[in-house]
């Protein structure tokens, strides 16, 4: 034998006799092992249900960007002015940036709209800079509200976004055919909502902020002075609705002939009243006789959402709390106020995130399944691979409760770490459970079967589950690029690993006898 060998011999002697020892101890009060069952899975329980939730960890990825809006009708000339004010204050308060791109009217809100726009801030990389992005954010939003001629607010990009989705974080659908009741309900979600201490920058996409004038005919006036309704309708369209009446050519040139009156004549709500319409006798009657008009609000557009009128509450979270928070915030608020003609809804990022904890925990139960189908296949039994199972909870306990300790989250980095976990860990019943078999058929006693191959399965044991935790640990030392997200999952695998180690050594014999 080797030099290495023999200096180390004896320390794995001594550790397998202490093991053996503790092990043999340990079978006579073999009870305790659904104690400590019991326990990992109050563990799985209790932890788990109180770990804050989200698609992924936000990454720090040296960008983010300001979302602008102004009231409905605003001048193109106001917004940008508006738009350049927010890139001055990027350019003079965040000393780390590279580039500050500003767009005012993009499209956000449709074809013609000038009261949107964007400030696209590009950062230096992380290690030359002594803030984070989160922290230059959560600065550029405290000083946000000092820019009032519209609404501001400052988002990360998510780490995952399926569709690329923009917007806010949170986004909350409010469903019901019923407009009126739909409309009557926004504003006392939305003050629910502003006074949340987990939300902030409440927003919401139905907004009644579009000037209208509804004219209403009298009927019964017009038509005792012999003017039909078709008249005057046909008389307000070609004074305002500048409609194309026809083409001229001039110079080999093709140019629309568009009608509709002055501006100096119909700025005023008043200039509709001056208009004159021809009765059926050839006399001009004043549209001020005919009609009564009356100045209101109408959203811009009525929104749908699987074919129900709908409107979307879009909320950012502050900080210390994750996009789960804010959703059962919101969830919160809907059981409150909505009643049962209401439905509700999640789009965007918020819809991203449901979709994947229900896929991953469809994953996990898969994961389990097939395993247990193909651990029963192999040892022709299916009790063997129940207590090769059992080495699962304590797993899961392992890595909740490292997520727990170290402040991570649950997500779709830990919930992969949680699946990787049932295969990594019931490698370790495999080996027992076989060996124990193998001395039982060579005439052994169940006990007696249990604490030998326990005790000759150590090695390779240790070697293995020490081997898979160093392997993960640079993940959970968040070493390298985009480490942000590969940290709860290095934290699951080492945390798992190592927790259901020491109880695997002794519960999993304990359960076999």
């Amino acid at each position: 034998h080797s030099w290495f060998y023999r200096k180390t011999e004896p320390f794995f002697r001594g550790m397998e006799n202490g093991y053996q020892k503790a092990l043999t101890q340990f079978m006579k009060v073999r009870w305790l092992s659904f104690v400590l069952i019991g326990g990992c899975i109050a563990i799985i329980v209790l932890i788990g249900r109180n770990l804050q939730s989200e698609l992924a960890p936000m990454e720090d990825r040296s960008q983010f960007r300001l979302q602008l809006s102004a009231p409905e009708g605003t001048s193109f000339d106001a917004m940008d002015k508006y738009v350049d004010r927010l890139s001055n204050f990027m350019l003079d308060s965040v000393p780390e940036k590279i580039t500050v791109l500003s767009v005012t009217s993009p499209g956000f809100s449709g074809s013609g709209n000038a009261n949107t726009g964007f400030v696209r801030v590009t950062l230096v990389d992380a290690n030359e800079r002594e803030r984070s992005q989160e922290e230059i954010v959560n600065m550029v939003n405290r000083n946000l509200p000092k820019y009032n001629e519209g609404r501001a607010f400052a988002i990360q990009e998510q780490t995952i976004s399926v569709n690329r989705r923009g917007g806010q974080p949170v986004s909350f659908v409010i469903q019901n055919n019923n407009f009126t009741k739909l409309t009557e309900i926004l504003p006392k979600f939305l003050e629910e909502a502003n006074k949340s201490t987990v939300l902030q920058q409440v927003d919401i996409d139905l907004k009644f902020n579009k000037p209208e004038l509804r004219v209403q005919i009298d009927r019964l006036k017009a038509s005792e002075l012999g003017v039909s309704v078709g008249d005057i309708s046909e008389t307000l369209q070609l004074a305002y609705s500048n409609r194309r009446l026809g083409y001229f050519t001039k110079d080999g040139k093709q140019y629309q002939v568009m009608g509709q009156v002055a501006r100096s004549n119909r700025d005023d709500p008043d200039d509709l009243k001056v208009l004159f319409v021809r009765n059926n006798r050839g006399e001009m009657i004043s549209m001020d006789n005919l009609v009564s008009v009356e100045e209101s609000n109408t959203p811009p557009t009525i929104y749908h959402f699987n074919r129900y009128k709908s409107a979307t509450v879009s909320a950012n979270v502050v900080p210390g709390k994750t996009i789960g928070d804010g959703i059962k915030e919101m969830q919160g608020i809907a059981d409150k106020l909505l009643d049962e003609t209401f439905a509700t809804s999640l789009s965007g990022s918020s819809r991203d995130f449901a979709e994947s904890s229900s896929n991953t925990s469809f994953a996990l139960l898969l994961a389990l399944g097939l395993i247990f189908l193909i651990l029963a296949a192999q040892f022709e039994s299916f009790i063997d691979p129940l207590i090769i199972m059992i080495t699962v909870p304590l797993a899961f306990a392992g890595g909740v409760l490292s997520l727990g300790i170290f402040g991570h989250t649950w997500n779709i980095f830990s919930q992969i770490g949680m699946i990787m976990l049932i295969g990594l860990v019931t490698k370790n019943g495999i080996l027992i459970v076989e060996f124990a078999n193998q001395n039982r058929m060579a005439g052994m006693k169940k006990t007696e079967a249990a604490i030998f191959s326990a005790t000759q399965r150590l090695r390779p044991i240790l070697m293995t589950s020490l081997a898979m935790s160093l392997g993960a640990l640079p993940l959970a030392l968040s070493l390298g690029a985009a480490a942000t997200s590969r940290i709860p999952l290095g934290v699951v695998i080492v945390g798992g690993i190592l927790f259901s180690l020491i109880l695997t050594l002794f519960v999993l014999p304990a359960m076999y006898t």
